[in-house]
């Protein structure tokens, strides 16, 4: 079948991301079906996309949908917007069968397949597409599939418990498409030089507010480490300047992370890169021996620095843990930002002015602060603003919806963190608003590679 696969993301705060994912969702049906990818990034939308149903006749479309949000409680953009519009271009250019799937969607499949009056979904990781291509060549039904759903799973009188089902962690092959497309690559080449890797999926922590468990599973499935450096030698030879690693938590599995490292370094992969970590324990090398490997940044997934608050969301570490991993870190020499999240279960005044007062300890970094948690389905916050009368059971949260707090509104957070962020450059507001968005945009034009928010580390 002629397959044309869609990424749907424009998010370019504070800087653009490659639809990595839909390199594996080709390479696991390609062949024996043809694909072809575009990207909606820096593009209008009826514009490229009726050019691509001309051009290659589709018999299925597939909808990459990376993000429902930007969880930014105080800027606030639904990036479903205009994703029925889309499907409605696809409709009047052919008579293609419309597919969603990404991890945005497997949040929420079912209502976003009642808004978009979408054909089918693929729920969970995108390898499953394959199943749905063979039941439609041999015109049997797709019922029974793990992770397909079709036209009906919007309708409202669907057996709950239907709703609520989510397949297991797709057990198939993984293989990522062995080139990188100009087309889509192009705009990322142009702005930072940054394409991404994946080293593994699965996630074994258990976060409150995370979805990553839901979308991934929670056991965690390394990648052969030799096959990611090849990876990411022919996306250095395509014109990458700096990787991203997009693991959930590029260290939840040590020495997999190091062997990863290694093998870059012996494929001969020479360019920067970077990624997500837990600050948790580890030996006083290991941030030495990532640094020689390549690894120039490190974005710790930190949420707070008050022990009650990192008890209340799960995480796996305490606070003198953050700043053992930080210090090593800096001594290796590496840019280290933290991302913390003011407002989720547990949080007060107090919890908060601990964070702050922790926060300022913390030097020659960037903290990106984060007022709010947003509620999804299917996690431990869910389940927790349930049975807090904060929302019911069957609540769509296709609009954004947020845990509240009972001493403090979103506001008082704000300014609270406001007040304490005078004259600190790197305390940045959510991914940094225009003032960060405009300083990087200058860079890339002038040349800079990678995600940049080092230069307000000072």
């Amino acid at each position: 079948m002629r397959v044309l696969l869609i990424s749907t993301n424009k998010l370019d705060a504070p800087y653009p991301v490659y639809p990595v994912g839909l390199d594996y969702v080709a390479g696991a049906i390609s062949p024996p079906h043809q694909v072809q990818v575009i990207d909606l990034f820096g593009h209008e939308d009826n514009e490229v996309i009726e050019r691509a149903m001309a051009r290659f006749s589709p018999e299925v479309v597939g909808l990459s949908i990376r993000n429902i949000d930007n969880a930014e409680i105080n800027n606030i953009q639904n990036l479903l917007s205009g994703l029925d519009q889309i499907v409605q271009t696809i409709r009047r250019a052919g008579r293609a069968k419309v597919v969603l799937g990404g991890s945005g969607f497997t949040i929420m499949p079912h209502q976003i397949m009642a808004f978009t009056g979408a054909d089918y979904g693929v729920i969970g990781e995108g390898e499953r597409l394959g199943l749905l291509l063979e039941a439609l060549e041999g015109g049997r039904t797709v019922a029974g599939i793990p992770g397909i759903v079709d036209d009906t799973a919007g309708q409202e009188d669907i057996e709950p418990a239907r709703r609520e089902f989510h397949p297991p962690p797709w057990s198939g092959p993984i293989i990522r498409r062995p080139f990188v497309d100009p087309d889509v690559a192009k705009p990322y080449l142009e702005k930072g030089g940054m394409l991404n890797i994946q080293t593994k999926r699965g996630c074994p922590y258990a976060c409150v507010y995370c979805t990553y468990p839901v979308v991934e599973g929670s056991v965690i499935r390394p990648f052969d480490p030799r096959e990611i450096a090849l990876q990411a030698l022919r996306l250095q030879e395509a014109g990458a300047k700096y990787l991203f690693v997009v693991d959930s938590v590029f260290n939840s599995d040590r020495d997999h992370s190091l062997a990863v490292a290694r093998s870059l370094s012996e494929a001969g992969v020479t360019i920067p890169w970077g990624a997500f970590f837990a600050p948790r324990p580890d030996s006083e090398d290991y941030f030495h021996r990532l640094a020689e490997s390549g690894l120039t940044h490190v974005e710790f997934g930190t949420d707070a620095l008050c022990p009650t608050t990192l008890a209340s969301y799960r995480k796996p570490f305490k606070v003198e843990d953050v700043f053992e991993s930080h210090r090593a870190a800096r001594e290796a020499g590496l840019h280290v930002a933290h991302y913390l999240v003011l407002g989720g279960p547990g949080e007060n005044p107090d919890t908060i002015d601990e964070t702050l007062q922790n926060a300022e300890l913390l030097e020659q970094t960037v903290i990106f602060f984060f007022q709010g948690m947003r509620i999804y389905p299917h996690t431990a916050l869910f389940r927790q603003a349930v049975a807090e009368g904060q929302i019911t059971p069957d609540q769509s949260l296709v609009e954004p919806c947020y845990y509240r707090v009972e001493s403090m509104s979103p506001d008082d957070i704000s300014r609270t963190v406001a007040a304490r962020a005078k004259r600190r450059l790197k305390w940045v507001m959510g991914s940094g608003g225009e003032r960060l968005h405009a300083l990087i945009s200058l860079r890339y034009r002038r040349g800079a590679i990678g995600p940049l928010w080092e230069d307000l580390a000072g």
